[in-house]
């Protein structure tokens, strides 16, 4: 008989999670893809010299789906701070990256539109 995570954790489980507001969920969902995209940029203090692309370019799409999709429903107070974060994220990618990728290829970029530093600091 296998062991699902719904089996492990039970009828208690299950009422703590349906208690728990949406907006929650999806806000900790999108910081714990932030900060391993960060992590893999080489922005971790702690971690300056690790560096992997292809695992930061993976969490940076799955953050422009999560965000992309999720902020009609959050509205634009719980949103913006996401959105803001995931193109920090963009722009430290292509800042990062060795190889430039064409405007609307970088991570999320086909969900967000393509991102670029402004001369204006926004």
């Amino acid at each position: 008989m296998s062991s699902t995570p719904a089996d492990s954790g039970g009828p208690q489980s299950a009422r703590d999670i349906a208690e728990v507001p949406a907006l929650e969920i999806v806000s900790t969902a999108a910081l714990h893809l932030m900060s391993a995209a960060a992590v893999h940029l080489g922005l971790a203090e702690d971690l300056p010299e690790h560096r992997d692309l292809d695992e930061a370019r993976t969490l940076i799409e799955a953050l422009a789906g999560l965000v992309v999709t999720s902020a009609p429903r959050l509205g634009h107070h719980h949103a913006a701070p996401l959105r803001d974060g995931l193109r920090t994220l963009q722009l430290a990618f292509r800042e990062a990256s060795e190889v430039e990728d064409a405007p609307g290829e970088g991570p999320g970029e086909r969900l967000t539109g393509p991102v670029s530093p402004t001369r204006s600091g926004r």
